[in-house]
């Protein structure tokens, strides 16, 4: 190549790059950016939710699965827990939101039209710890846990936890309590159920979103994953969380005692078993709570988990893509929960949340046919 011709290709080059910059200056595109139309996934086709991190590893899961076979759809899910859900479908900062507990009637009212509670998957709220001298499940009643919490158990070797574990060692090491320091529903979760069988903690703490922990007992963290990490890193602590988390973590969970007072662990049969009982009775919108629900074999700390969706939806094509979304997740991908310690919803409740769907509409025509 000479090098007249080599400097007639730099010009040639440099030409074409002012052409391209031209043209996207012009357009309001960002050079290097692909236009909506080149783009794979539209942004009227993204679908962005909030809330809950109890339910997080089977909505990434179903957001990942869900995307392969609607390539032109992508499910964006924020875990910033279920006040944060309530809070943003009420605002309408997202187009659905997420929560373990079901909206109070209050709730509802501040909230900018009617919203419908769809059940997702039951899961469940364990107990794990840290403590390394310790092979086997700890077996924990409500009443150890509760003191615990409120600061009158602080020795792992306390008699009240050797009265339940005989063969355990147990060490002469203070106990580390870690709760959520967000308004979590993992925290109502836990606190309904030691409300419902403590009537100290009832009278102190109380069943709430966001409770108030007694001033000075354990450490506060933000999320399922923040409550993990606290327990993981740390020795001589307990935390609540839901199955998946400590599964995937490799740590262990405490067998609970029951209602009637068998020490259960979480399992997908022991959870499932909290919700067989009352699957029938449910009512039609949904809110329903099944902690220390009644049974031999019951898990006592279960609970269902939701999105929260508004019934009129402004936009018609994203509310057809929610709609089509949520029924798939309670229909084809049920069988994924199992594989992350979720158990998949009673029939009969798939059947309510069925007749749920086919209300959500756009100007008063269903979006589901």
């Amino acid at each position: 190549m000479t090098e007249k011709n080599y400097w007639t290709n730099i010009c040639l080059i440099l030409l074409m790059l002012f052409s391209d910059l031209c043209l996207a200056a012009c357009s309001g595109q960002p050079f290097g950016v692909a236009s909506s139309s080149d783009a794979s996934v539209g942004g009227g086709n993204i679908v962005r939710g909030a809330g809950a991190t109890f339910p997080k590893p089977i909505y990434e899961k179903w957001a990942s699965e869900f995307g392969k076979i609607n390539p032109l759809v992508r499910i964006d899910y924020q875990a910033n827990g279920s006040g944060a859900g309530v809070t943003a479908i009420q605002n309408q900062t997202v187009d659905f939101g997420a929560s373990d507990i079901p909206m109070t009637d209050a709730d509802l009212q501040k909230a900018k039209g009617e919203i419908l509670h769809i059940p997702t998957v039951l899961g469940a709220v364990v107990l794990t710890y840290n403590v390394p001298e310790v092979k086997e499940p700890l077996r924990l009643s409500p009443e150890v846990i509760a003191n615990i919490y409120l600061g009158k158990i602080k020795k792992w070797n306390d008699s009240r936890i050797k009265a339940d574990n005989q063969n355990a060692n147990l060490p002469d090491a203070d106990i580390v309590p870690v709760f959520r320091a967000d308004a979590s529903g993992t925290s109502d979760v836990f606190t309904g159920f030691l409300s419902n069988t403590n009537p100290e903690w009832k009278e102190k703490v109380g069943h709430d979103i966001h409770p108030s922990w007694i001033t000075g007992v354990g450490i506060g963290a933000k999320g399922n994953d923040g409550v993990m990490g606290q327990v993981k890193q740390t020795p001589n602590t307990l935390g609540y969380v839901e199955l998946s988390f400590a599964k995937i973590n490799n740590l262990p969970t405490a067998q609970i005692k029951n209602s009637a007072g068998n020490f259960v662990v979480a399992t997908l049969d022991s959870v499932q078993a909290a919700a067989s009982d009352s699957a029938a009775k449910v009512p039609e919108d949904l809110r329903t709570e099944i902690t220390n629900a009644p049974g031999a074999n019951t898990y006592p700390i279960a609970s269902y988990t939701y999105i929260l969706v508004y019934r009129d939806q402004k936009d018609a094509a994203k509310g057809k893509n929610i709609v089509d979304f949520l029924w798939w997740a309670t229909h084809d991908g049920q069988p994924m929960a199992r594989d992350l310690y979720y158990a998949p919803l009673p029939a009969e409740i798939v059947a309510k949340i069925e007749t749920r769907l086919k209300l959500i509409s756009n100007s008063g025509k269903p979006l589901k046919q």
